[in-house]
């Protein structure tokens, strides 16, 4: 039932950054910085649609015969099709941001990891096509590649797809301006808090 939920939610959130995708808006970047990452996500999903397609067409020729499960497999092929363009869009209207202490790392709709920016030790920019799992790392590859890597002073929580914890202290992530983020986190990190006015 819990995953039936989860899943049912995240299809609710890809359908969302559709319509936010039709009306150019971005999902909750206020003031902050965007850095987006899906420049190189973009062809995938286009051959994923491409292929989702061909075979609509396909099955519909194979199964004009029958057309009662014709009409059941197109719909299953249309509502596929949606759920890629919405996984793209939700790529496109769902950036990283960093803000004035924190820095929101995502991936679509299924990842928003925030990081305090007092907690990131070094932000470096490392183009890498290879990630292996391993304790306390997180990887976010888009189009097998990551850009930034981010090492932490102490854990943060990050809950999976599924809802099981893992404490992160590493975070490699891309980024399309991987090189302006990392530059942007340095000064983030030292600008000093501000001071409240006594007099209110």
């Amino acid at each position: 039932m819990r995953t039936a939920l989860v899943l049912v939610r995240h299809e609710l959130r890809l359908l969302v950054s559709l319509w936010l995708w039709a009306a150019r808006r971005r999902h909750q970047t206020g003031e902050g910085a965007a850095f987006g990452y899906s420049r190189g996500h973009g062809p995938m999903m286009l051959g994923f649609g491409f292929v989702i397609v061909i075979e609509s067409i396909m099955m519909s020729v194979l199964l004009r015969n029958h057309p009662a499960v014709q009409r059941a497999w197109f719909t299953v092929d249309v509502y596929t099709l949606v759920l890629v363009v919405g996984m793209h869009a939700a790529s496109v209207v769902r950036p990283h941001v960093l803000d004035d202490d924190v820095l929101r790392v995502r991936r679509a709709a299924h990842v928003d990891l925030r990081i305090p920016l007092e907690k990131i030790a070094r932000a470096r920019r490392e183009l890498r096509t290879t990630h292996e799992r391993a304790e306390g790392e997180l990887n976010l590859a888009i189009g097998s590649q990551t850009t930034v890597t981010l090492e932490l002073t102490e854990p943060v929580a990050h809950f999976t797809f599924l809802g099981r914890r893992q404490d992160i202290r590493l975070v490699r992530f891309h980024a399309d301006d991987a090189d302006g983020l990392v530059k942007a986190i340095t000064p983030a990190r030292s600008a000093p808090s501000p001071i409240p006015d006594p007099t209110g």
